[in-house]
């Protein structure tokens, strides 16, 4: 009876033991948001620097070398610092990342982004190391984390990232591999005042010269076509600059529309003024005036109502 209990004692034992060896350990993990900087829309990237922390009770882990950030182009970590805390070790370190990013610039200056950041383990997957966000600690830097944009939401949580391949592993059930990651994201607004008119005053410019045609005499061939063609490759100008700071994209966005509506205002100009000097050319002066003025009306104000609603609506 003694021998039977005591077998059964160690079978408990070892079930004990063998779920507890098979339970993932729990890693603590939160960030604080130092700066973003150096945002390139044309290379499509950004850098962002960031405090990591780690609370966790394995002694084998050492996150600055096990960490990996998949949508970072390059990672740099520094001051990395660990400590003992009730029992628990404390990890600390600085990173500063490239971060890749699809930047969205249909609505570009007054554009919205969503910045990600993933970070995982790579390696160890969930069945040993699963992640809990440290929500009530993570943050960003009021005052420094980003110049000229508005931080609108900033949220960091704990998914799983499934990668369908078994890294070469041969031994079976591996042709999944899961890990835990940890993530921050923030949806970040330009304040887009300034820029805008930095980046469409030549255009406007442009535009302003091309109506100067309009109080030459229909006759004065030089004027009434010489600057509106000037105004002209002055927006294409301004167009191809902007161009140079944005990625390439299919989407037709607000610098298309807006440098579209001064090339069909300035067509607009010619128009009127070819329509105007063949009237002049058959002596029809009282038609002459009042299709130039008529046409100048409808030039002026189509193109500001819908400049005007194109940006509102943006």
């Amino acid at each position: 009876m003694k021998s039977s209990l005591n077998f059964l004692f160690a079978c408990l034992f070892i079930f004990n033991f063998s779920q507890a060896k098979s339970k993932p350990d729990t890693v603590r993990i939160g960030a604080f948001i130092i700066s973003i900087h150096d945002i390139n829309f044309h290379d499509q990237q950004y850098t962002v620097r960031f405090w990591l922390w780690f609370n966790y009770a394995n002694p084998k882990f050492d996150f600055a070398k096990q960490i990996d950030i998949p949508n970072a182009k390059d990672i740099e970590i520094s001051s990395e610092s660990i400590d003992t805390v009730k029992g628990r070790y404390w990890a600390q370190m600085r990173v500063k990342c490239t971060m890749k990013e699809n930047w969205r610039v249909k609505d570009f200056p007054f554009d919205e982004q969503h910045l990600k950041i993933e970070i995982e383990d790579e390696e160890q997957d969930i069945n040993n190391v699963v992640f809990v966000a440290d929500t009530a600690n993570s943050r960003f830097d009021n005052v420094e984390v980003l110049d000229g944009w508005k931080v609108d939401k900033f949220t960091v949580s704990t998914d799983k990232s499934v990668y369908k391949t078994s890294f070469g592993n041969p031994d079976p059930g591996h042709h999944v591999q899961t890990f835990s990651m940890f993530t921050i994201e923030m949806d970040i607004e330009r304040e887009a005042t300034g820029l805008f008119l930095k980046v469409f005053l030549g255009m406007y410019f442009a535009f302003l010269i091309a109506l100067v045609s309009f109080l030459s005499d229909t006759n004065e061939l030089e004027p009434r076509f010489g600057l509106p063609v000037g105004g002209l490759f002055a927006a294409v100008g301004n167009k191809y600059i902007i161009d140079s700071l944005l990625p390439q994209s299919s989407q037709f966005s607000l610098v298309d529309i807006l440098h579209s509506l001064t090339f069909l205002g300035i067509f607009g100009i010619l128009t009127v003024s070819a329509i105007a000097l063949k009237l002049h050319n058959h002596d029809q002066v009282t038609k002459v005036h009042r299709v130039n003025k008529i046409g100048a009306a409808i030039v002026i104000v189509g193109y500001i109502v819908t400049n005007v609603y194109y940006i509102v609506t943006s």
